[in-house]
């Protein structure tokens, strides 16, 4: 994982967002690994954002994947979603989501909600730890890996976890084509 000095996220707590921690805390047992598998660096918060942090820390943009927060609507109604994806591909929001969610208009969330609903920092949110109501749409390539960087829920640290762990998340469904090669 490139310059990381990761260590067990559980023993790191103040390396993430409360909502993180709070979910690494009642950690599934029937995940397809312990806890203690989730691992966290520290690192530099002005290079959180992706490609800056791969460059900087020597961690290809595959072994790297985006969590990002789709709002979308039909009529008054408003659901969210995240939906995480590898770093060289992107989500395809307008159809395989928007479809999923079964509404007529589907966008990124504007980055205020993002921040305010979730509990984490822009730029560093993650699916570990989001609202229990919100479905968690992962990649079927995401899954597919053995290892990935996700961020943290706050910019100055992210987390290695296994690929597979992702996709058993609490309201997590693995999606084939979710994203699209950018």
């Amino acid at each position: 994982m490139g310059s990381l000095k990761l260590e067990p996220a559980i023993a790191r707590l103040d390396l993430l967002a409360g909502p993180v921690a709070a979910a690494l805390e009642v950690w599934p047992p029937d995940a397809p690994i312990d806890g203690d598998q989730v691992l966290v660096a520290p690192i530099d918060a002005d290079l959180a954002d992706t490609a800056a942090f791969c460059e900087a820390y020597g961690v290809g943009l595959e072994q790297s994947a985006n969590c990002v927060i789709v709002a979308g609507r039909r009529g008054e109604v408003t659901r969210y979603a995240a939906c995480v994806v590898l770093a060289t591909t992107r989500a395809d929001v307008n159809g395989v989501v928007r479809r999923h969610l079964e509404v007529r208009k589907a966008s990124f969330a504007p980055m205020d909600d993002a921040v305010r609903l979730t509990g984490m920092e822009y730029g560093g949110i993650t699916p570990i730890g989001l609202p229990a109501s919100w479905p968690v749409l992962v990649d079927a390539r995401v899954v597919a890996m053995p290892h990935v960087i996700i961020g943290s829920g706050v910019r100055h640290s992210k987390i290695a976890i296994a690929g597979p762990a992702l996709g058993a998340l609490p309201g997590a469904e693995v999606i084939e084509g979710l994203a699209r090669e950018v």
